[in-house]
């Protein structure tokens, strides 16, 4: 495999096109969690970059072994990314009111993002890279797996930026920032679904 200075950048600018939704995600988050640690900040990002790789990689294995079944579940991928992105944001809404409601912020440490939601945040940012697969489908093996470890790598980066500003300004905003983060949430959440409507 020849690996160009072209098919670097195109798989770079690739991984940042794709982690858009994540990196907003880990805004929000870092929101949720002003105190977050370093290490916590790398396993957050870390899992957003491993489905970032995954996800592409399976819609490449899709169209070369099973295409004509990707192809009919494409038309739910906007529908489970809304339902997923809808119910965290949602749910991190209703705390993030109920919080300032019940006025007693002293009784309330920033609540850790736990493995089920980031593992749902993970699947919900990434589900439409599975489409990838269909731009990457020319690639032999090798070339598809080396793309997809270039859009983790960039993946890490920009949700570990992302988490950085989040956890920034989540220190300022105090009890408003899990209804900000809620708020992102579900618009992300709007937007795929709406994007996945236009031509």
């Amino acid at each position: 495999m020849t690996v160009t200075s072209a098919f670097i950048i195109n798989s770079i600018l690739l991984g940042a096109g794709l982690a858009m939704d994540a990196f907003s995600v880990s805004i929000a988050n870092g929101l949720e969690d002003p105190g977050m640690s370093h290490k916590r900040m790398c396993c957050i990002a870390g899992t957003y970059a491993g489905f970032q790789f995954l996800m592409p990689l399976a819609g490449w294995f899709c169209v070369h072994k099973i295409a004509s079944a990707f192809e009919a579940f494409q038309q739910f991928i906007p529908w489970i990314a809304l339902f997923l992105l809808s119910y965290i944001g949602g749910k991190m809404l209703a705390d993030g009111i109920w919080k300032i409601r019940a006025a007693e912020e002293e009784k309330f440490c920033c609540k850790r993002l736990d493995p089920a939601t980031l593992f749902m945040q993970g699947i919900a940012t990434s589900i439409d890279a599975l489409s990838v697969g269909f731009t990457i489908s020319e690639y032999g093996a090798p070339e598809a797996l080396t793309a997809c470890a270039i859009v983790a790598v960039v993946t890490f980066a920009i949700c570990m930026c992302g988490l950085r500003f989040g956890r920034h300004f989540g220190a300022r905003l105090s009890d408003k920032a899990s209804i900000l983060g809620g708020t992102i949430l579900i618009g992300i959440g709007l937007e795929i679904f709406i994007r996945s409507f236009l031509p």
